[in-house]
This record gives structure tokens, sequence and C-alpha cells, in this order.
């Protein structure tokens, strides 16, 4: 067992940092807020890290006893062997590491938070481990099975990465770590609502994107992000196919980019009640990264939802 550092973070005074050993990784985990409120589960996407998390924590560690990780192959947490059927960045593989983290922990049951490849990874944990869940929120996505299964046109043209991520290696691994930083850059644009050619917006500091760079401009993370994406476009869709008849048991709130291409090409909700027993959810007016572009609108409405 790995005993809990005191350190405090450079984003998140107030929070313990440790390093917890899974079945299949070792994930980097931040957390701190009211030992006696109820727990909450942070997860981030690509191309961030558990920083992306940093504006909204503080607040809602008032109430609730906040988590926040790495996903494995992410940020500082370990990057396993994807194996030859990707499955160490299978969903799956990913969720068991959050059950696990949030046991050794000491919470079996807990609120999870998901945005982006968090999102699907919530998803995947909602599936498999459904006891552990009491409330789940899906930041700005649609559930993968349909994204691969309705490929349109815009879909291929808009989230070329998709695609490009997929590829076997070396050869996207090569084309990003050749330009890890202007990738990095560029995803951040596009994705946040910005031009290409802008500067960074005032969302995110130069501090915050040297700390994303510095973990994500890493060989081993860069491999890793293509095997999260190569899994999704196989094994993943595996997993999906046979668990097309089971829904999302507990209370989900999706919330999602008016500004974003998901809002433009699919009906969110509805992708999310075909997957849920109860789905409710609003687009919210600004772009993919809901909780460093709206921290304080996406924060009101987490609370309301855990509250309620």
């Amino acid at each position: 067992m790995v005993k809990p550092d005191s350190k405090h973070t450079e984003f998140f005074n107030e929070f313990k940092t440790e390093r917890i050993k899974t079945s299949g990784a070792t994930i980097h985990t931040v957390y701190g807020g009211n030992r006696d409120g109820s727990p909450l589960l942070l997860l981030h996407g690509i191309p961030e890290t558990h920083v992306l998390w940093r504006k909204v924590a503080p607040t809602l560690a008032h109430h609730c006893f906040v988590v926040m990780t790495d996903l494995r192959g992410y940020g500082d947490s370990s990057k396993p062997p994807g194996g030859g059927d990707h499955f160490a960045y299978s969903k799956r593989a990913m969720a068991q590491d959050q059950v696990e983290v949030m046991r050794h922990l000491g919470f079996d049951k807990f609120a999870l938070v998901g945005h982006d490849r968090g999102g699907r990874v919530a998803h995947r944990l909602a599936l498999d481990h459904p006891e552990a869940l009491s409330k789940l929120v899906i930041l700005d996505i649609v559930p993968t099975h349909v994204l691969y299964r309705q490929i349109t046109q815009e879909f291929a043209t808009i989230f070329y990465h998709w695609f490009l991520l997929v590829q076997p290696a070396p050869f996207p691994e090569t084309m990003i770590q050749n330009s890890a930083e202007y990738f990095l850059k560029c995803t951040l644009l596009w994705l946040g609502g910005s031009k290409l050619t802008d500067p960074l917006p005032d969302w995110i500091s130069p501090i915050v994107f040297q700390e994303y760079l510095r973990t994500f401009g890493q060989p081993d993370t860069v491999h890793a992000v293509c095997e999260d994406y190569r899994a999704a476009a196989s094994i993943d869709l595996v997993h999906d196919e046979a668990d097309l008849d089971k829904k999302i048991q507990c209370p989900l709130l999706v919330l999602w980019s008016e500004k974003g291409p998901f809002h433009r090409m699919y009906n969110v909700l509805q992708t999310w009640r075909d997957r849920a027993v109860e789905a409710h959810g609003k687009a919210m007016p600004t772009g993919h990264f809901l909780p460093e572009q709206m921290p304080q609108e996406l924060t009101r409405e987490i609370t309301a939802f855990l509250r309620a």
C-alpha cells in the first residue's frame, strides 16, 4: 500500500497526492475536501490530466470528498503495455482502475463526473460496476458505439484524430511526438472554440499549458493515448456490442458544449437516454472544456444534481 503524500500541489492547495497501485496500473491520485461529505470522483479527458478540475474541485470539496485521478496512460499515472488486443487501454480496464482507487480510499459507492475520455471510462464503469455509482455526470460526449456505427463525413473531418491515432505504431506516435507542443495547443484551441492561429485563451494559463505539456510530450504518454484510441476502435466496441441492452442504472446528468460539434451533429441527450434508465441534461454556452471554460456554472450544475 502506498502511503499518502501530504505535499500540496501547485494547483490544489489542501489536497493530498498519492500513487495508488491497482491490479493493472499505478494511478496518480489527488484528493481532499469534506471527509464527512459524499465521495465524488472526477475523470479528465484528452489532452489534459487531473489539473482540468483545478477551477471546480475546491468548491465541490466544501460539501464532497473529491478524488481526481490521471487515467492510466495519462499524466503521472503509469503507462502499461497495451497488448495485442489493446485490452490494457480498454475502458473496462481503465474503469477497473478507478473502482480500485476508490476502494483503496474507503469508498465502495461514489458519484462520478467524467469529461471526454473520462466520460467514456465512466460509461463503462457504470455498466460493469453499477453497484459502485450513486450518480453520474457525463460531459460533452456521445456514446462511442454511436460514433463508430454512425460515421459521417462531418464527423470524420472534425474528429480526424480518431482515425489518425488508431493507425499502427509507430506512425501516429512519431507524427505527434515530433510536434507534441503544437498538437497539444491546436487540440486545446479547436476543441475550446478558438482558431488555430489564436494565442492561448484566458481559460488556460501558460503555467497550466506547460503542466499539460510536461506529461503529454513524453513518448510513453503519446503511445498510451494512441492505445486508448486503438482500444476504442476495437475491443471497446466488442464490449459495447455485448452490452447494448444494458443501461446505466443510476441517475445521469449530461452536459455538453453548445458551441461544439456534438451539439450540431447529434441529439446529445437522446443518445444517452437510449443508454440510461434516467437521464436529463442541457447544452452549455461554451466550448468543449466545460470545467475550464465555465467552471462556476458547471459547479452549480453538479452541486444541484448531487443534492437532488
